[in-house]
């Protein structure tokens, strides 16, 4: 490849790692947790000032209130008692970005939130419920062909899918989990040949072998993979920041 490819690299950021002000030269977006699974103001408040000069843009990272799981279990939860959450989440954060005169540039869940809504049609909507006063403002980062893309789209938000570079997918373009092997994809190779296939092709190889049609606008590289810089750096070599 003669001319590098501008893409949107992403990380999930602030989740105790401190390992962001490596990673920033490397993305073009982050996404900040903000205080449901991981982070508090002052961890939100380093962040951003990180984020600002490096030139990073911003979005939130919300989860179910669950600390004690990191977030990456479903919780059993009253929907108003969800919603005030997400928002308070939210508000935190741009409480700092405003500070900063910084912009909130998108809002993509966390962990199980993710993954449930990228698959539960009644939870999406009281996901976006939670985030409707960003509607006209932010993106909303979610996967393709899940069911929060479909809502945000139906309710006149303004979406970006997102796909993983370093995470293998199932048939159904769910993630394989974390705690069955080859979840994980860590040598930079393999991930720029993952990340190759989804953006020119348009196709994921899945665990099983197939090949399933995908579409992504951003790519997320896990902040907690013990390999992430390595793949950052390798990837800065074929690609270049949008």
């Amino acid at each position: 490849m003669s001319e590098k490819w501008k893409i949107d690299f992403n990380s999930d950021v602030g989740e105790g790692l401190e390992n962001e002000a490596l990673l920033f030269p490397y993305l073009s977006s982050c996404s900040v947790a903000c205080g449901g699974h991981a982070g508090d103001m002052n961890t939100m408040k380093h962040i951003v000032r990180l984020a600002k000069q490096f030139d990073v843009k911003v979005g939130a990272h919300p989860s179910y209130p669950d600390r004690a799981n990191f977030g990456r279990k479903t919780v059993s939860i009253p929907s108003k008692l969800l919603i005030e959450s997400i928002e308070e989440q939210i508000r935190n954060l741009k409480i700092i970005l405003e500070e900063e005169h910084m912009e909130l540039h998108h809002i993509k869940a966390h962990g199980a939130l993710y993954n449930d809504i990228a698959k539960d049609t009644i939870l999406s909507r009281v996901f976006l419920k939670a985030i409707k006063s960003y509607k006209k403002t932010s993106y909303v980062y979610v996967p393709y062909a899940s069911a929060i893309a479909c809502e945000a789209l139906t309710s006149g938000f303004t979406i970006q899918y997102e796909a993983f570079g370093d995470r293998n997918y199932n048939k159904d373009l769910s993630l394989v989990p974390r705690n069955l092997p080859h979840a994980l994809i860590e040598k930079p190779i393999d991930v720029m040949k993952h990340i190759m296939r989804m953006h020119q092709d348009h196709k994921v190889k899945t665990i099983e072998g197939d090949f399933v049609e995908i579409s992504a606008d951003t790519y997320c590289i896990h902040g907690d993979t013990p390999t992430v810089l390595e793949i950052l750096m390798y990837l800065s070599k074929r690609f270049s920041k949008k």
